[in-house]
């Protein structure tokens, strides 16, 4: 694996506008088999009754668990694609910050799954997603 401050600058710039850049998530922190990213909970990402939208959830799991694959392949020669998203919303947050982090639960060569945890400031466990990523050759 490249440094970590380098991975974690390319994920943070990568892409130039898109879905998690409008959601202000931001990559801190990686291990061997973890990425972590924290996601501001605020009005703009609320549903009707003022809580964070499940699908705002479901965006920072997604964004996780597929770049967690990405940095685990060589992406000269394999894409990461995500097949299957499961996302159980646990508890709800109207402000804030949450910090997602995914986890391989099966690092293959074809088929990554990961877990993708979101917890509030306090440690609570605000959603729990798995996610499926096939591997296929570019």
């Amino acid at each position: 694996m490249q440094d970590k401050k380098q991975i974690l600058e390319k994920l943070n710039t990568w892409g130039g506008e898109n879905l998690g850049k409008t959601l202000n998530i931001i990559f801190t922190d990686l291990t061997d088999d973890t990425l972590t990213a924290t996601m501001p909970v605020t009005p703009k990402i609320h549903q009707p009754y003022g809580i964070m939208h499940g699908g705002a959830s479901c965006v920072l799991a997604e964004t996780l668990g597929s770049c967690l694959s990405v940095i685990h392949v060589d992406t000269e020669k394999f894409a990461p694609v995500g097949t299957n998203i499961n996302s159980n919303h646990l508890r709800s947050k109207k402000e804030g910050i949450v910090t997602g982090t995914a986890r391989f639960i099966r690092k293959g060569n074809t088929m990554h799954v990961s877990e993708i945890e979101i917890r509030d400031e306090k440690g609570t466990l605000i959603n729990h997603t798995t996610m499926t990523n096939n591997i296929i050759p570019r």
